[in-house]
């Protein structure tokens, strides 16, 4: 049974994705926004200080539901150096009564002017719910705390240049980063198709792994390259993937635990609630005791996500067998992976700055017209309500403002990021409209 620190609260089964909040995630939701929103316009947000002081006592612990991973982000934010005592003062000083605790964006790292580009810039075109739920479920509908992850998420991606690695095309990265290219033409690391439950299936094949072979940092940026790629493929209302760690052939050799440490903070602390499931296919008896090693790091939820294949037909259980590359004795899909590089012309749309820019203040203007929305459907039955609309009537415009900003970020998308592998292939997989395609060969 999985422990649960004061204000903590499980996600029941077939709750907390959009469509459907139950009445107090609805509430939780709208408090998240708020606070955004108060931050974004001043760098400051109030706020209860008992919100604050159970999360700070889990996160500083170290005794809490947060893995170690988590809980390292956590005492470098809002939680560091009792900070909570110090929001307090801040909150008592600007004429708040007890209680109350004030908490600012520069305390993380960040700045009021960074805010909302780095959010627009993470959402692309997902739903904005979306984004801020993935890290509300993974702190257990846990206000401050999500919080606090979500924005040391945006310093995390702002300190590593994310948006450069997402933008950038290949060619640029491997001119970089050292071997970048060997990292996409060796297979180690790809993503081909679904798996039953339709999340596309990321394939890392541990043997061609040698840890001393490139740069760490060419290996991290080659993570953050799939992974944001990755992303566009992921479709409503699908929002996670499944990974195959296929350990065929390991041996210690292969091993890179810095590279593991890398993965789990990645997954847990930046890209909350975006492992479905994490198949570790073919472990040899060296492995298990790694494994003993590796196990710990793990948020108990990740943990539960692990499921072992001891040979190719057991993969079936979770891969259809028309799905799965003939590589695998129970595969029927002849898909054989190779990195095809940038061809001629392919990013010819990002010199045409003028298209760029109009469609950019399109886009632009949606998320504008989304924020103001949301403000609306926050004020809905208190006294700050200016609108006499209901809350389905809000709710119904910025669904469908939701959707424009889907189509308006595919429009934009080529003018603002180089084309990438799922675009080069034939036929494509990235469809320039936002769909996916994956096409079988069987």
């Amino acid at each position: 049974m999985t422990k649960l620190a004061k204000g903590d609260i499980l996600t029941a089964p077939g709750t907390g994705h959009i469509g459907c909040l139950t009445p107090d995630q609805k509430k939780t939701l709208k408090e998240v926004w708020s606070i955004i929103f108060s931050i974004a316009d001043s760098g400051e947000a109030v706020l209860p200080s008992e919100m604050m002081h159970e999360v700070q006592k889990e996160a500083t612990s170290g005794k809490g539901t947060q893995s170690a991973t988590v809980q390292a982000a956590a005492k470098a934010g809002w939680f560091s150096n009792n900070k909570a005592a110090k929001a307090e003062e801040d909150a008592k000083a600007a004429g708040y009564g007890a209680g109350m605790a004030k908490i600012s964006l520069s305390d993380l790292g960040l700045s009021v002017d960074q805010l909302r580009p780095i959010l627009w810039d993470n959402a692309m075109g997902d739903h904005p719910d979306s984004l801020l739920l993935r890290f509300v479920r993974a702190r257990k509908w846990n206000v401050v705390n999500a919080l606090n992850m979500l924005f040391k998420a945006f310093k995390w991606r702002l300190d590593e240049d994310i948006p450069a690695v997402k933008y950038s095309s290949d060619d640029k990265l491997d001119s970089q980063y050292p071997k970048f290219f060997e990292q996409l033409e060796s297979g180690k690391f790809y993503i081909n198709g679904t798996d039953k439950e339709g999340r596309i299936v990321a394939y890392l094949n541990v043997r061609l792994h040698k840890p001393n072979d490139q740069p760490a940092k060419t290996l991290e940026k080659l993570t953050v390259y799939v992974m944001e790629a990755g992303r566009v493929l992921l479709e409503y209302p699908v929002e996670t993937v499944c990974l195959v760690f296929d350990l065929t052939g390991f041996s210690l050799s292969n091993m890179d635990f810095n590279m593991v440490k890398y993965l789990v903070t990645v997954f847990e602390a930046y890209y909350p609630e975006s492992l479905g499931r994490i198949i570790i296919h073919g472990a040899p008896f060296v492995f298990w005791g790694v494994w003993k090693v590796i196990q710990p790091w793990l948020d108990p939820v990740v943990a539960a996500k692990v499921c072992f294949t001891r040979n190719d037909n057991e993969l079936t259980q979770y891969i259809d067998a028309n799905h799965l590359p003939v590589q695998y004795k129970s595969g029927k899909d002849k898909f054989k992976y190779k990195y095809i590089r940038a061809q001629p012309g392919e990013n010819k749309r990002l010199e045409d700055t003028e298209t760029k820019e109009k469609l950019v203040a399109e886009w632009k203007a949606i998320f504008w017209k989304f924020e103001a929305l949301t403000r609306e459907w926050i004020a809905v039955g208190t006294p700050e309500a200016k609108s006499a609309r209901t809350e389905a009537e809000i709710e119904a415009e910025r669904e469908q403002v939701a959707k424009d900003l889907r189509v308006a970020f595919f429009k934009m998308d080529p003018y603002i990021r180089a084309r990438n592998m799922f675009h080069r292939s034939s036929p494509p997989v990235a469809q320039d409209d936002g769909s996916v395609k994956w096409t079988y060969n069987n």
